[in-house]
């Protein structure tokens, strides 16, 4: 339930990610001081998070679950989909492609 984004410079996607929420042109989506994004419309707020781990060539997100609530297709689905949605929308310049798998993967946490 990993994303994986290929590109050339994970480091410089990243930083795009972080500015474009630092500056409101994505205010769906923040960030908390470890890093990790969060869905922001009460519906998905804290419920998970997608952590950030930089490798070569790629930018994977992981994503984090609460200990209260339990992982459901319908919360991972959620966070994926709204979350490449956002990357095609602001990022696009910054990678090639980004894909999500279908079940549990490194770096996910739940």
């Amino acid at each position: 339930m990993a994303i994986i984004v290929k590109t050339e410079n994970p480091n410089g996607l990243l930083n795009e990610l972080k500015r474009v929420i630092d500056q409101k042109v994505v205010d769906l989506w923040s960030y908390d001081s470890s890093g990790d994004f969060s869905h922001t419309p009460e519906r998905w707020i804290n419920r998970a998070w997608l952590r950030p781990e930089v490798g070569e060539g790629e930018l994977r997100f992981g994503i984090l679950g609460t200990k209260d609530v339990g992982m459901t297709a319908s919360l991972y689905s959620a966070y994926h989909g709204y979350f490449i949605e956002m990357l095609l929308t602001y990022c696009d310049d910054y990678f090639d492609s980004a894909a999500a798998t279908a079940k549990k993967t490194a770096p996910d946490y739940f």
